[in-house]
């Protein structure tokens, strides 16, 4: 392992990864003094923890792994309290933070709380995993391919849970993980390592994805990476969506042909009294000289709300009729719809703030 210099922020989930053998855990080691350094700092809070009483360390600082690692004689509430009985917390803390901590990771304290690791499901008993390394509240959380182990499902929801968490305990988490998805969803910032630990770019998911520094990153990320960065950009308020043709079942069928000429579109959208998106009606049923019915054309099945992402208008535009993703408020009234050209815009606009980013960069 070369010489590694990296900086990691309070508060942030920093994701380390890479192809197998680029030193991801053993960088993990090394920060808790599982493995001794045979050269230079590291620093936690300004504090130089080469000098410092590695169990007592061991004692800040959360660890997750693969394997979970549960003791499988003790309770999971007994797990929990690993390192709040070493700390010498009065027993009514200590289960007082096994209930809190069980709450937090989506168990009831009720229910799990007596239980023993070999009555877990997988998902279950990683959850206790991350319930363990929060037990005495730790500045730092290292995190080693802890979901790597469990089936996609399972996965998809621990991930999403532990973001929940994360929400309301901002711990500093280093997480590594050899899959570039996870790390996208999972990291404020991610440090993609080369051979010999060299960094080959560290930053934000979106500019990684907008602007790889160079072919081993390219490489690394894979096809795809312009629909990847549609996760990051949203459905805005503030962002003007285009005005589509659109009908009541009280309008005249020759007028509401007459919009769809002028948007120059084959379909119009069938509003209810509401505003709320119902129907796609093609013109040619328009021409047919009939009135609209509630059962005129197909159902609106895509949609999606402001706030949404582009990828999720993407995905919907895809199976729609129109093959344009409306819109709607918070109450389910029409807005306005996303075409293809916002998602080309919003990729190209992604790609120029982070080259001017890296530019700016090389002139300081």
């Amino acid at each position: 392992m070369a010489s590694l210099s990296l900086d990691i922020l309070e508060g942030e989930i920093l994701v380390l990864v890479g192809p197998s053998g680029c030193g991801k855990s053993t960088t993990l080691r090394l920060i808790n003094r599982m493995i001794e350094p045979t050269g230079g700092r590291i620093f936690l809070d300004e504090e130089d923890v080469t000098k410092a009483n590695p169990d007592k360390l061991r004692r800040r600082i959360g660890y997750v792994i693969q394997q979970i690692g549960l003791f499988p004689h003790q309770t999971i509430a007994q797990n929990i309290a690993t390192v709040p009985k070493m700390l010498k917390w009065d027993k009514k803390k200590i289960a007082e933070r096994s209930d809190q901590l069980l709450s937090v990771v989506g168990l009831d304290p009720e229910v799990y709380r007596d239980r023993y690791p070999k009555e877990l499901s997988g998902g279950q008993a990683q959850r206790v995993g991350v319930a363990r390394a929060l037990g005495a509240d730790p500045e730092i959380m290292l995190m080693d391919e802890p979901f790597g182990a469990i089936d996609p499902i399972t996965r998809d929801r621990l991930q999403n849970e532990f973001l929940r968490v994360q929400a309301e305990i901002r711990k500093t988490i280093v997480f590594v993980t050899h899959d570039i998805d996870e790390a996208i969803k999972m990291g404020d910032r991610i440090a993609i390592l080369g051979e010999q630990s060299v960094i080959r770019q560290v930053d934000t998911p979106e500019r990684i994805l907008a602007f790889p520094v160079d072919e081993f990153v390219r490489d690394f990320i894979g096809e795809g990476s312009t629909l990847k960065g549609l996760h990051f950009e949203t459905v805005r308020e503030d962002v003007q969506l285009d005005p589509y043709p659109t009908m009541h079942l009280t309008d005249r069928p020759a007028e509401a042909r007459a919009r769809a000429q002028e948007a120059q579109t084959d379909w119009v959208l069938l509003l209810d009294g509401d505003e709320h998106p119902i129907r796609w009606v093609p013109v040619s049923e328009l021409d047919s000289g009939n009135d609209v019915t509630a059962e005129s054309g197909t159902e609106v099945l895509a949609k999606v709300s402001i706030g949404a992402t582009l990828f999720e208008a993407l995905e919907q535009m895809l199976i729609s009729e129109a093959a344009v993703s409306p819109v709607v408020r918070e109450d389910g009234s029409f807005y306005g719809v996303v075409r293809l050209t916002h998602l080309n815009k919003a990729i190209r606009r992604a790609r120029l703030e982070a080259r001017e980013h890296y530019e700016q960069l090389e002139t300081t």
